[in-house]
């Protein structure tokens, strides 16, 4: 036997020991309890997203599937918890989109976005929205725009938060077309569309769940969505793109996340799982209720859209000299 033949018999050696015991797990997976755990508060679409998902789960694996909120830190905490835990499978993230701007304007996190993490499926997305008060003098983008300019720096906007999608979508917005909007965060989504149709601020960022009873009931309008194509339920909206704004694309996405050094055979038999769930009809009507499109696929599909995110959301954040308090 010479030696290049031995080398190769150590190697393949080595791959076996490295993969036959994530395989035994993944069979012997799940045989106790699973934890989602969603970083954020109840009734939040994560949150909605895991109670879904777990009961089809459980009810298919026949293990409970316990569903916590483990909120604060604007879901820094929640985020920590499953980082930490130990990494078998039975302790996983519901995270969105603040996972990523989060992370953009706050280095000094308690995890690493990437190290800290497995991908295991990108859940959905969903489209944001541009929304101004009813009496704000501007029918479409463009006009927005050119108000804005009349008046820079004496204009407000709204959003749910300091780092929110909604916060670095907008500062994204202003970035590119050159306006300049005063931001005034609220502490949560209800505070901040109140005050734009009560007129106290002109302008915001809104997921499309958020903003479509409101404008369909006529307290406020929409001016495009901020997604690749237009929403079904509003055809006659632009998008940003159509609006002739360039591809600012601005979306909410959900995934489940896990450890990292989760056996990849168990993230496989979760990502299976998941994407099968995704096709089922009760399933994606559950999701268009909440303004979601069933995504799916391999884990490496959430891993390339964090790090994208994250680089997208870090410019902004440099850009504008955005940081957490």
């Amino acid at each position: 036997m010479n030696m290049k033949t031995i080398k190769l018999l150590a190697a393949t050696s080595l791959i076996c020991a490295c993969v036959l015991p994530s395989l035994a797990q993944a069979q012997n997976y799940p045989s106790r309890p699973i934890q989602f755990i969603v970083p954020y508060t109840p009734g939040t679409t994560a949150d909605v997203l895991a109670r879904l998902l777990g009961v089809k789960i459980s009810q298919r694996w026949n293990v409970p599937v316990i569903v916590e909120n483990r909120t604060g830190a604007s879901g820094i905490i929640g985020t920590d918890a499953v980082a930490k835990a130990a990494p078998d499978g039975y302790t996983v993230l519901f995270a969105a989109t603040s996972y990523g701007t989060l992370a953009a304007i706050n280095p000094k996190l308690p995890y690493d976005p990437i190290k800290s993490f497995a991908p295991v499926s990108l859940l959905g997305t969903s489209a944001m929205t541009l929304v101004v008060n009813n009496k704000f003098p501007a029918n479409n983008v463009r006009e927005f725009v050119e108000q804005v300019k009349k008046q820079p720096g004496v204009l407000n906007y709204a959003s749910p938060g300091l780092g929110s999608s909604q916060h670095l979508g907008m500062e994204l917005f202003k970035q590119e077309t050159g306006i300049d909007l005063i931001h005034v965060p609220y502490k949560g989504t209800a505070g901040a569309l109140n005050d734009i149709m009560g007129g106290h601020v002109q302008a915001s960022v809104v997921s499309l769940q958020s903003a479509t009873p409101l404008v369909q009931s006529g307290k406020m309008r929409m001016l495009a969505v901020m997604s690749r194509e237009r929403a079904p339920t509003f055809p006659q909206v632009p998008t940003l793109s159509e609006a002739g704004f360039g591809k600012m694309v601005v979306e909410t996405w959900y995934g489940v996340m896990a450890p990292a050094g989760t056996p990849p055979a168990v993230i496989a038999k979760i990502n299976n799982e998941i994407n099968h769930l995704l096709t089922l009809p009760d399933v994606k009507e559950a999701m268009a209720k909440q303004g979601v499109d069933p995504a799916g696929g391999k884990p490496e599909k959430l891993d390339e859209l964090v790090r994208s995110e994250l680089k997208l959301w870090t410019r902004v954040a440099t850009r504008g000299k955005i940081v957490a308090e």
